[in-house]
């Protein structure tokens, strides 16, 4: 593998851009990919370049010797898209909103590694220029690396398309060797305090430098000891500038030690006892998270920072070096001399930093690395194997399309049709006759019409493969196919294949079963505080859903306990004119909405959010996820929310035990109170938790459902299937 890497970042300064650049190269090179690293700046000072120029398999392309200014977003396009043409690249990893935008009008569209951080960071700065522009990033990307999960849950909320395509990329520590903390350490006398990285007003900087002053009227001896050359001239504060530069030169009891080579940076940081990232409030809703955090974090050394949903998720509630105001930080370093405070907040630190080192962040890589180049369908073969994918709603395709076409061997192309029996009868001929390997997603009238092209002008070696869902099976169109033109039937579930076998009479060696995939990667997310007594349902629409069920388990756990609520994710009925326009199911929901706006139980306990892709979002803030339909064929909502964290709690609808394990299906409403509730209370939760998201990881996980489709594509795919069990190993054994 080879990675063509670019920052719209100046690593001849030190701060966490140009940090992200040294620790993404380092981490890519760990991960076994050779790394061009492209600098926008020409080289004033090596301090984070020579490292790295050490590198073996790392090359480094400095502006030329006598270049004086930085690259421009557009030449570093034009010099990107050169060094690509002169030996692609099979992956560019770029960072910055601007680069990314123009690098979509390139070649480089579909191999981008797009790293995002400076985006609008709340709904109200994103504005419909910025939303086309990421919009046309998202669809140029494999991955958007998101340096956070609020960003990632940001980026997916207000912008449809990065669901699915946001990954975790957090920052990269890398102690240098020899720096590795101590197991006890205790504060030191003087108590010595640090702060590394750019001198700026809202980092608090200038007033920092009076905490040796006002500590030392509180009878505490401290040092402040400051790491940095890069002073900010602010604009909205003209004077800022020269205070900073004034205190940092006269303040007694401070060491400016200047600017350092990371590796020196880190060792002046390392013989301090407490390290400073206090700033002001404006940035505690940032979507970032600063590295030199995470740094002192690794080093050993408890950090004086801001209370945020972030550092709490890092540090937790009851970090004990929490501060808002100067005066806040002066009482946390009084307190932090107590050897007990601070052995609790620098354990907190290490341990939270450890999830960031060179090696985890190597591992991601690896993992998203395995995902977008997955091995080749036939080694040694010269011989691209074509197919097409023909249907009117991919949305339970889309990840599997996206893996069919990271296959060095195979290309996709896709016939879209408008509507379920709505298409163009020459692009799909055209199609047809390029491709060797067809799949009809739903078997409705796309699957009709191939099978009668089949007829008339398939080819032997080329190959016919059929999904079929829950709601094709009670339509016409199976009766119209003719299963000897086609090679195989695909169903999702052990219940459906045994029921399309009994009212179609195909074969049984025409029908296999492969299950949705859940993506557990993009699901495994930390979850919200009180996420334990939230209940979440996905989808209410039709009837036969049953959202009056779940509405009856919401009552009767809140006749006990009123911390309980149903949070659902569905479009509304009266938003699908099918359903709405007949009166049965619109009496039906009626009837349920009066009831919920009229029950003291139920009318402020019941949420209703849009339908959307952003689901993994979503279900963080649930605890536990509701399948109480009257059918389904598989029903996703339950597997994604085991994926999540999620405890499954379904009603045992038809096959529901063929899919899950019969530990989680309930013989009625308050049957599933009851359990929700022992759960709970009893403090199971964590547990139960586990076990289904153990359960999932090993039975519907994205890479291995991509693995049993790879299978039909090859040739011998006929007589795989055949040999294949239609009982997929699904549930582990009942408790």
């Amino acid at each position: 593998m080879r990675a063509l890497v670019y920052g719209d970042v100046d690593l001849n300064i030190i701060d966490g851009s140009a940090i992200w650049a040294q620790g993404v190269v380092q981490a890519l090179r760990v991960a076994g990919v050779e790394v061009t690293l492209v600098l926008k700046a020409p080289v004033k000072t090596g301090r984070l370049v020579d490292p790295l120029e050490r590198l073996s398999g790392v090359t480094v392309r400095r502006r030329p010797e006598d270049a004086t200014t930085s690259l421009t977003v557009e030449e570093a396009a034009g010099l990107l898209t050169e060094l690509d043409a002169e030996e692609p690249y099979d992956l560019v990893v770029a960072r910055g909103k601007r680069l990314a935008v123009r690098l979509t009008a390139t070649p480089l569209a579909g191999r981008l590694w797009t790293y995002l951080t400076d985006v609008p960071q709340t709904v109200a700065e994103l504005d419909g220029k910025t939303r086309g522009e990421l919009a046309a990033v998202a669809k140029a990307s494999r991955f958007l690396l998101c340096q956070t999960e609020e960003l990632r849950c940001h980026l997916e909320g207000v912008l449809h398309k990065a669901a699915g395509k946001c990954v975790l990329f957090p920052p990269v520590v890398a102690l240098p060797e020899g720096l590795e903390p101590t197991e006890d350490k205790t504060p030191g006398r003087p108590l010595k305090l640090v702060y590394t990285g750019k001198f700026a007003p809202r980092w608090n900087t200038y007033e920092m430098t009076g905490l040796p002053r006002r500590l030392a009227a509180r009878r505490i001896d401290a040092e402040l000891h400051m790491i940095g050359d890069k002073i900010h001239n602010d604009k909205k504060d003209p004077g800022f500038s020269r205070r900073m530069r004034v205190a940092l030169d006269s303040t007694p009891g401070l060491t400016w030690h200047g600017g350092h080579p990371r590796a020196e940076a880190m060792r002046v940081s390392a013989g301090c006892d407490v390290g400073l990232s206090w700033r002001h409030p404006e940035l505690d809703a940032s979507l970032e998270l600063s590295t030199k955090v995470l740094e002192m974090g690794a080093l050993g050394l408890p950090v004086v920072l801001n209370r945020t949903p972030m550092h709490e998720n890092l540090l937790g509630a009851d970090y004990p070096l929490f501060a808002a105001t100067e005066d806040d930080v002066v009482d946390v370093l009084a307190e932090v001399t107590d050897p007990e405070v601070y052995a609790l907040a620098r354990r907190r630190c290490l341990d939270a930093a450890k999830a960031f080192s060179l090696d985890a962040a190597a591992e991601r890589l690896r993992t998203y690395l395995r995902q977008a180049f997955p091995p080749p369908l036939r080694e040694g073969s010269g011989r691209r194997t074509r197919v097409v994918v023909a249907g009117h709603d991919l949305k339970f395709f889309t990840r599997l399309l996206d893996h069919f076409g990271s296959i060095p061997d195979v290309e996709v192309r896709v016939d879209r049709w408008p509507a379920l029996g709505s298409h163009d009868p020459e692009v799909s001929a055209e199609l047809a006759e390029w491709a060797d390997v067809i799949i009809c997603e739903w078997c409705g009238p796309n699957a009709v019409w191939y099978t009668e092209w089949r007829r008339k002008h398939g080819r032997p070696d080329q190959r016919l493969i059929v999904r079929l869902h829950r709601f094709e099976l009670y339509g016409a169109w199976p009766g119209r196919l003719d299963i000897d033109l086609i090679d195989q039937v695909v169903c999702v579930s052990p219940s459906y294949a045994e029921l399309t076998r009994k009212m179609t009479g195909w074969p049984a060696e025409k029908i296999t079963v492969i299950p949705n995939w859940v993506d557990v990667a993009q699901f495994d997310r930390a979850k919200l505080p009180g996420a334990r007594y939230h209940l979440g349902m996905i989808g209410i629409a039709p009837w036969r859903k049953r959202l009056d069920l779940a509405v009856d388990t919401l009552e009767e756990l809140r006749r006990h306990d009123p911390r309980f609520t149903l949070f659902v994710k569905s479009k509304l009925p009266w938003d699908l004119p099918w359903i709405w326009n007949r009166s049965e199911e619109r009496e039906a929901y009626e009837g349920l909405f009066r009831r919920i706006r009229r029950s003291p139980l139920l009318a402020r306990s019941v949420v209703f959010d849009p339908a959307g892709p952003d689901v993994a979002a979503w279900l963080r803030r649930v605890g536990f996820v509701l399948s109480t339909s009257d059918d389904e064929s598989f029903h996703l909502a339950p597997a994604e929310g085991m994926a999540s964290g999620a405890v499954p709690a379904l009603l045992p609808w038809p096959g529901a035990d063929t899919i899950y394990d019969r530990s989680w299906i309930h013989e009625s409403p308050s049957a599933m109170a009851r359990d929700i509730a022992a759960i709970v209370a009893e403090g199971r939760w964590d547990d139960e938790r586990a076990r289904g998201h153990a359960e999932l990881a090993r039975s519907y996980a994205l890479d291995l459902v991509a693995e049993r489709w790879v299978e039909l594509l090859r040739p011998s795919a006929a007589a795989a299937a055949a040999r294949t069990p239609t009982t997929y190993p699904a549930q582990a054994p009942s408790a």
